[in-house]
C-alpha cells in the first residue's frame, strides 16, 4: 500500500487498490490527467447501505482527486422504475453529503445507443432472433460445453434491418422478438454467446420518453456505452461485473475512436452485512407482505431506514472508511455499523433523561409543592455543549430494574435501606414500597439527603450507584420503539434449506407506550438524536405529531451481542 497527502492539512493515508489505479493512471497522464467517475443506480426501488458503499466510492473518488462525479440513472427498464425512486435516490445522496457534477439518465443516450445497434446489424454483428427466452436459454450450453446457434443467426443484413425498424415501430408484440449480438455461441465466456442487446416493451411507458420507444436496450449493452458517450475514466463496479467486462470492453472497441479514450472498469467487493439481506428482490417482498412497515422501516439496510432510525451520515461514512474496499466478497459483522454510530453520537448526541418502564418513587421528605431545577451537562464529551435546566419534584419516575427489594450484594442500584446518587440531583436512601394486590410494586419510597445536591460539597460521601429520573408532574409522555436484528441468524442468505422469512427476528421491533421523557425533549424536531441515560440512543420519529412523541431506539449504549 502507498501512501499519500491529498490536500494541504490532510493527514498521510493508506491507499485503497483502487485509489492505487487512479494515481498509477494520473502519473502516466491517462485521459489527460482526467479523473471522472459515475454512480449509476437503477431507478427501480430504494438506496441500500451497499449502495451507499458505492456512492462513497464513486463521489468520494472524484472529491479526492478534483475530479467530477455524475450521478447516471440506468433507466432501461420501464416495467420497473418510477420517478418516485428518481426522487428517493437523488434525497439519499444529497443526506450523505454528496452532490453531483451534472444528471444523466441512461435514456439520454437511446438514440445513440440506438444507431450503434443499427451499425452493428449492418456490419453483421448483430441480428433479430424470433425464439423464445426458455429456448435461447437452454441453447446457451455450459462452460465446458459449446452453445448451438439459434436458427435465425445468418438472416440477411436487410432482413435484421427491417426487422429491428418494425420492432421499434411497435409492430411485434412484447417477447415476440430480440436483437442479439452475433459473438461467439463456443466462448468459455458465457456473456459472449449472443448476448440480447434489445427487447420490445411497448406496454410501459417511460418516465421521461413516454411511448417513444417500444424497444430498450440491455443493461451489458447500454452500461458501458454510456460510460463510454459521458467521457468517464473509472467506471467502478461491484465484482459480480467482472465477468462482464469483456463484453463491455468489446462493445467499446467497436465505439473507439482515434483518440484511444476508454472508460476503466474496475471491481470491489459489495457490501454484506449480518443479520440482513441486500437483495432488491427479497426486500421489496418484505415491504409487499407487510413484515416491514415500508422501505424506511428502522429495521431495514436501506438509506432511508437508517436515517429513521438515527444513523448519521457522517457514521456511514466513517463505518465504510473503516471496512475498506478489496478485491474479495465477504460479510460484515453489522456490530461495526453500530460501533460506528456509537462513536458519531458519543460525541454529538446531547444526553437526556428517559425512562421507558416507568415505577414511582417518592422522596418522602422532600417538601410537597416544591420544584427545583437542576443543571444536567448536555454532553461530557463536549465542554462547549453546555447544560439544560431539569425540573426535580417530590414524585419521580425512575426505572423498574433500577430497583431490586432482595438485591445480591454486588446491586449497586436501589433497594431497602441502600443509598444511589440521583443524576444531578441528591443521594437518597430507600425506606420502603407500597404494593398493589398482586403484590407488584407501585411506589417507592426514599428519603433525600439536602447537604449532597449535585455540585455542592457532600462530605466525601460516596455511593456506587447512581440512577436516572424524571419529574412524574414535570416529565412527557412518550412512545419507545426497540429495534433489534432483523433476522435470527448471521448470514440468511445461506440458509439454502429455509425460505428467508422463516428466519425473522419476531422480536425486531418492541413498542413501549408508557415511557416518560424529561420535558427538554418536547423542542425536539424529527431526526434529532439523543443519549437516553444509561439506555442507549434515541432520536424522534418523524411520526410524532399532535404532541405525542414517539423515539426509535438508535442502538443500545454497548454491543451485547
Amino acid at each position: 500500500m502507498s501512501e499519500i497527502k491529498i490536500n494541504e492539512g490532510e493527514e498521510k493515508r493508506s491507499l485503497n487498490f483502487i485509489e492505487a489505479i487512479v494515481e498509477k493512471d494520473l502519473v502516466e497522464g491517462k485521459n489527460d490527467g482526467r479523473i471522472q467517475t459515475r454512480f449509476p443506480p437503477e431507478p427501480n426501488g430504494y438506496l441500500h447501505i451497499g449502495h451507499a458503499k458505492a456512492i462513497c466510492l464513486d463521489f468520494g473518488i472524484a472529491e479526492r482527486y478534483n475530479g467530477v462525479c455524475n450521478l447516471r440513472f440506468d433507466d432501461t427498464n420501464p416495467v420497473k422504475e418510477d420517478v418516485e425512486y428518481v426522487d428517493s435516490i437523488m434525497e439519499d445522496i444529497k443526506w450523505l453529503g454528496y452532490s453531483w457534477h451534472e444528471i444523466y439518465y441512461a435514456s439520454d443516450y437511446f438514440q445513440q445507443l440506438f444507431d450503434f445497434a443499427i451499425l452493428l446489424i449492418k456490419e453483421g454483428k448483430a441480428y433479430v432472433d424470433e425464439q423464445s427466452a426458455d429456448t435461447i436459454a437452454k441453447q446457451k450450453g455450459t462452460p465446458t460445453q459449446p452453445g448451438i446457434e439459434s436458427p435465425y443467426r445468418n438472416r440477411p443484413v436487410e432482413e435484421n434491418l427491417d426487422l429491428f425498424q418494425r420492432m421499434q415501430a411497435g409492430e411485434f408484440e412484447e417477447g415476440r422478438m430480440i436483437l442479439r449480438a452475433k459473438i461467439d455461441m463456443a466462448s468459455p465466456n458465457m456473456h459472449f454467446r449472443d448476448p440480447i442487446m434489445y427487447r420490445i416493451i411497448k406496454e410501459h411507458p417511460h418516465h421521461r420518453t413516454g411511448t417513444t420507444w417500444k424497444v430498450y436496450p440491455m443493461y451489458d449493452f447500454a452500461h458501458g456505452q454510456s460510460d463510454y458517450f459521458e467521457d468517464v475514466t473509472h467506471s467502478l463496479c461491484t465484482l459480480e461485473f467482472e465477468v462482464h467486462r469483456p463484453l463491455y470492453d468489446y462493445f467499446i472497441d467497436l465505439l473507439q475512436k482515434e483518440d484511444n479514450y476508454r472508460p476503466r472498469q474496475i471491481e470491489f467487493n459489495r457490501l454484506n452485512l449480518t443479520y440482513t439481506v441486500m437483495s432488491k428482490r427479497k426486500l421489496l417482498q418484505l415491504v409487499k407482505e407487510g413484515k416491514v412497515n415500508g422501505w424506511d422501516d428502522p429495521r431495514m439496510p436501506t438509506v432511508g431506514g437508517l436515517r429513521r432510525r438515527g444513523y448519521t451520515p457522517q457514521s456511514i461514512r466513517n463505518f465504510i472508511d473503516k471496512i475498506g474496499y478489496t478485491k474479495y466478497d465477504g460479510v460484515i459483522d453489522v456490530a461495526l455499523l453500530e460501533h460506528a454510530i456509537r462513536e458519531d453520537l458519543n460525541a454529538k448526541a446531547q444526553r437526556v433523561s428517559a425512562v421507558i418502564d416507568p415505577v414511582k418513587l417518592v422522596i418522602t421528605n422532600y417538601p410537597e409543592g416544591q420544584v427545583e431545577m437542576m443543571e444536567a451537562v448536555n454532553n461530557p464529551e463536549d465542554t462547549e455543549a453546555g447544560t439544560h435546566p431539569i425540573a426535580f419534584s417530590r414524585e419521580l419516575y425512575i426505572e423498574r430494574d433500577d430497583f431490586m427489594e432482595d438485591a445480591p450484594k454486588k446491586f449497586f442500584r436501589l433497594s431497602p435501606g441502600k443509598e444511589v446518587r440521583l443524576k444531578s440531583a441528591y443521594i437518597i436512601k430507600c425506606t420502603g414500597v407500597k404494593k398493589n394486590d398482586n403484590g407488584e410494586i407501585e411506589e417507592i419510597y426514599a428519603e433525600y439527603d439536602p447537604v449532597t445536591k449535585s455540585g455542592m460539597p457532600d462530605s466525601g460521601r460516596k455511593v456506587k450507584g447512581t440512577l436516572h429520573w424524571v419529574s412524574a408532574e414535570h416529565s412527557l409522555p412518550a412512545e419507545v420503539r426497540l429495534y433489534d436484528r432483523l433476522f435470527t441468524v448471521e448470514n440468511p442468505s445461506e440458509e439454502k434449506d429455509k425460505d428467508f422469512q422463516e428466519l425473522l427476528n419476531p422480536n425486531s421491533l418492541t413498542i413501549l407506550t408508557h415511557c416518560r421523557v424529561e420535558a427538554e425533549l418536547q423542542k425536539a424536531k424529527p431526526f434529532d438524536n439523543f443519549q437516553f441515560q444509561r439506555i442507549g440512543y434515541f432520536n424522534l420519529d418523524p411520526d410524532s405529531k399532535d404532541g405525542k412523541l414517539i423515539f426509535n431506539r438508535t442502538v443500545s449504549l454497548k454491543q451485547s451481542f
